[in-house]
């Protein structure tokens, strides 16, 4: 079958947004419009009867909240959709970075009483440095927020982004009705009845004939607006949303499904199909080589807890990918036979026989590979990885049980592999005394509630004095000025790479000052 067919009917993308902005929401409203499932779920308490799709972890279904990165795959008019729902709380940041590495656009949702919040800048940043095309929601809009054309200035200012409506809001809050396209002037009417978890098709007319169901003052300031925006406003070029220069933008209530279709349909029509990736030796690689090629951007370690599964997720770079073919790892040179692959819908799995370009697989892995690993087939290939941001925050786990030292071992080795948490490991240490850092404090209780249902194992948190990390690089006499500090430790991370740990930031400050040639890091080093 024509690979280039193949990879122009994919498109691989992720939400990205504050925490509450409604990310898990929309998330499974395209999953209904798409009709992959037939009744959405819900996340807004602890006691709701049914949970969102996409979030499947206990911790996850409990507290409402998004913290693992969940695959759902879905065919939607013909596209092949690689949707990748990202953590929404702030504490998971790495696992949304790790997973912008996978997708080929991103879908910024914001709420538009908001505007753009402090998280949802730093993972736009994420998304520039990629140079991802990226697609606008505004959500909520059944709530009164801010003036539209304002929070466009206020997107377009603080991230240096054009920012081009598709559709434009009609009132807000209790006088939302509806939105118009910009290009057609067809007007899509909300109806705040009958909306939430199945599909409603919107009443939909010319704006010429609907001053009766908007009212003439609504219906006046509607045209004034579209005529604001035709002569100030920014022209959409297709060109500039694929360079990541311009964002088309779209409004509209996740929670009630609407403007939730239009956005589906921009991007099975729009968004960009798989992009190629550069090798570490500067080589391009272009979906359409015939040569498989992919890398793994995410391991989850117990999916199945009572199979003690462990699988990696492997974004499909290039070629033609077949279940039971043979790979090259690139980092080992190892040979892997790829028995069963799987595609996903969150937990659920289906047995995948082939993927193309653009598609994510499930990988059963045995501990042989490691997030940012790449895989070929016949000669090795070594994409530019994925790395580690630097700890914020640090600690140990104290077990309850001595007898249960090997399953805590067990644990925070695969935990550390997924991503979970970062092990630090001091001379002389063991997994059971080591150094424990994450980017946020949540992750050290997902750390403990996951040794206790999948390893059981019951271990305490106990917080440790530093506050800062970073990577070493730099003459050896150097690093032994460091390690020879008491206002400092050194330790290793899981790859052997030096890093020292700091209560304050002036340590580095005066490391630096006092050591010709040393370099401190807060990315890991690849």
């Amino acid at each position: 079958m024509d690979i280039r067919h193949q990879a122009e009917r994919r498109r691989t993308f992720a939400i990205i947004s504050h925490p509450d902005a409604g990310k898990t929401t929309l998330t499974e409203k395209l999953l209904l419009y798409a009709r992959a499932i037939h009744l959405a779920g819900s996340v807004k308490s602890r006691k709701a009867s049914r949970h969102a799709v996409s979030d499947w972890m206990q911790m996850e279904k409990e507290r409402g909240i998004s913290v693992t990165t969940s695959v759902l795959q879905f065919e939607h008019r013909g596209k092949a959709l690689n949707l990748l729902d990202t953590p929404g709380h702030a504490d998971f940041s790495e696992d949304t970075f790790r997973t912008l590495a996978a997708v080929d656009t991103a879908v910024m949702l914001m709420d538009h009483a908001k505007g753009v919040e402090p998280r949802t800048q730093k993972l736009f940043e994420v998304c520039r440095l990629r140079k991802l095309p990226v697609v606008t929601f505004m959500n909520k809009l059944d709530r009164h927020g801010l003036d539209p054309l304002e929070l466009l200035d206020q997107v377009s200012r603080t991230l240096d982004l054009k920012m081009a409506p598709v559709n434009w809001p009609i009132g807000k809050g209790d006088e939302f009705r509806g939105v118009v396209d910009v290009a057609s002037r067809e007007v899509s009417l909300f109806d705040a009845h009958g909306h939430g978890d199945q599909i409603v098709v919107a009443h939909r007319m010319p704006l010429t004939a609907a001053e009766a169901a908007l009212g003439s003052s609504l219906f006046d300031s509607v045209w004034e607006d579209l005529e604001l925006l035709e002569g100030a406003g920014e022209k959409y070029s297709h060109d500039a949303f694929l360079a990541g220069e311009l964002s088309p933008v779209f409004w509209g209530s996740a929670m009630d499904n609407f403007g939730v279709e239009a956005l589906l349909d921009y991007i099975v029509d729009h968004a960009a199909p798989p992009a190629p990736r550069s090798t570490q030796e500067g080589q391009v690689i272009a979906p359409t080589d015939d040569r498989f090629s992919g890398f793994i951007f995410k391991i989850q370690a117990n999916m199945n807890p009572r199979h003690r599964d462990r699988i990696a997720f492997m974004r499909v770079v290039s070629g033609h990918f077949e279940r039971g073919m043979d790979v090259v790892i690139g980092r080992t040179g190892e040979t892997l036979r790829m028995a069963k692959p799987h595609s996903f819908l969150a937990q659920e799995r289906s047995l995948v026989e082939e993927a193309w370009p653009g598609d994510i697989v499930g990988v059963y892995d045995s501990g042989k590979l490691r997030v940012g690993e790449s895989l070929a087939a016949g000669t090795p290939t070594k994409f530019a990885g994925i790395p580690h941001f630097a700890p914020e925050y640090f600690g140990k786990m104290t077990l309850a049980d001595p007898m249960r030292r090997k399953s805590l071992d067990s644990g925070l080795e695969q935990l550390a592999q997924e991503g979970v948490i970062q092990v630090l490991l001091r001379p002389g240490d063991t997994l059971a005394n080591a150094i424990l850092g994450a980017v946020g404090l949540l992750q050290f209780d997902v750390l403990a509630e996951r040794l206790a249902n999948e390893y059981n194992v019951r271990a305490r948190f106990e917080t440790l004095p530093y506050n800062h990390a970073r990577w070493i690089n730099g003459p050896q006499s150097a690093i032994d000025w460091l390690k020879n500090r008491s206002d400092c430790v050194f330790v290793t991370d899981s790859h052997g790479n030096p890093v020292v740990l700091a209560a304050t930031e002036w340590t580095f400050k005066f490391a630096l000052d006092k050591n010709k040639g040393l370099e401190l890091h807060t990315v890991e080093p690849l």
